[in-house]
């Protein structure tokens, strides 16, 4: 089965125009990471799936996102890479074989589920940091949450996510999976969560 990218990325790019220059320098749910670190990120990440969509040579982990390396055309420079990435995954041979990405090899279909991950946990984090909303896309959330899922820690996953936050049983697939990825649901700028998130 294949993913379609295409509906996280969108919400992504629908966010852009409220993020306000004065925003940049914000905190973001991620520990230590502003909303311009964050832009940074989803730039790189960008780029660095769509190469192993196309089985490009993997560059290796990637530099810390930083707020002084934002391409400062980012508005131009995200959508752009947010489209040729949904269109690299549209591609059925991205899904075959394995692929390498940030200096891990994989089966392709699960680097594309790593991929759509990013992408809504990152929308959701740029949405709170500019004080926007966020609908995640259900088949989107239902496959994030397999993935992450099988990787959460009541510890948390170095590299990847913080420790699960508490939840109710009968919680709402998208808060699930931004508790199970560390994610405190009612974060705000102004009350930054407890728990660290790593990503």
């Amino acid at each position: 089965m294949t993913l379609d990218l295409e509906p996280a990325a969108r919400r992504i790019v629908l966010l852009l125009d409220g993020v306000a220059d004065d925003r940049l320098d914000a905190p973001t749910p991620c520990t230590d990471t502003t909303v311009a670190a964050l832009l940074d990120h989803l730039v790189g990440l960008a780029g660095a799936f769509r190469g192993a969509a196309v089985k490009a040579p993997d560059p290796g982990p990637p530099q810390p996102a930083a707020t002084d390396r934002l391409d400062p055309d980012w508005r131009r420079v995200l959508p752009r890479r947010l489209d040729e990435l949904v269109a690299a995954w549209r591609d059925p041979a991205a899904w075959e074989g394995i692929a390498s990405v940030g200096g891990a090899t994989m089966p392709a279909p699960q680097v594309a589920t790593v991929a759509l991950d990013e992408l809504v946990l990152h929308g959701w984090d740029l949405a709170r940091a500019t004080g926007q909303a966020y609908a995640a896309d259900p088949a989107s959330v239902e496959a994030c949450l397999g993935f992450v899922a099988a990787v959460a820690s009541p510890q948390g996953t170095p590299g990847l996510f913080g420790p699960i936050v508490d939840m109710s049983a009968d919680a709402a697939p998208l808060d699930r999976l931004l508790r199970l990825s560390g994610r405190d649901p009612s974060w705000a700028p102004d009350r930054p969560a407890e728990a660290p998130v790593t990503r």
